[in-house]
């Protein structure tokens, strides 16, 4: 289970430091790609292969579908963390989030967030700045 956030560094190569908390269910490997708020998502294998499967039960011929595929599966890289808890982000992802050095890892439960500071910065006040509650009313929780 992915919990929690943590400030974080991308080096000159690259590489990401996975979070020590984490390090335990990504150590078999994992999947990141582009998520979907111009954010990275990084899964576990399992997981990932459960996300594969649901999307190829549906029909090749929904557009929505095709869309999504496209978003997910074209861009994403299979990794296997190094002996000190690192991967390499590919330099594709890390511009389509926006990320230079400084990032943020935010446990999403099944799966990991990766998101520039900045990115996560201003999501997180939009967050914070609403009452809202009742927008989630509709989730049932």
């Amino acid at each position: 289970m992915f919990l929690g956030e943590y400030s974080h560094t991308i080096d000159d190569k690259g590489r990401l430091t996975i979070p020590a908390k984490y390090r335990g269910e990504l150590a078999a490997g994992l999947v990141i790609t582009r998520g979907l708020d111009h954010n990275l998502i990084i899964f576990p294998l399992e997981s990932w292969h459960q996300l594969a499967e649901k999307v190829n039960n549906h029909p090749f011929s929904d557009s929505k579908l095709r869309a999504f595929r496209r978003r997910i599966f074209s861009g994403a890289a299979d990794l296997e963390p190094d002996r000190q808890g690192r991967i390499v982000v590919p330099a594709h992802l890390r511009e389509f989030a926006g990320i230079d050095t400084d990032v943020v890892v935010s446990g999403m439960h099944s799966y990991v967030e990766v998101w520039s500071a900045e990115s996560w910065a201003s999501e997180r006040n939009t967050l914070d700045a609403s009452d809202d509650a009742e927008r989630w009313d509709d989730l049932g929780i």
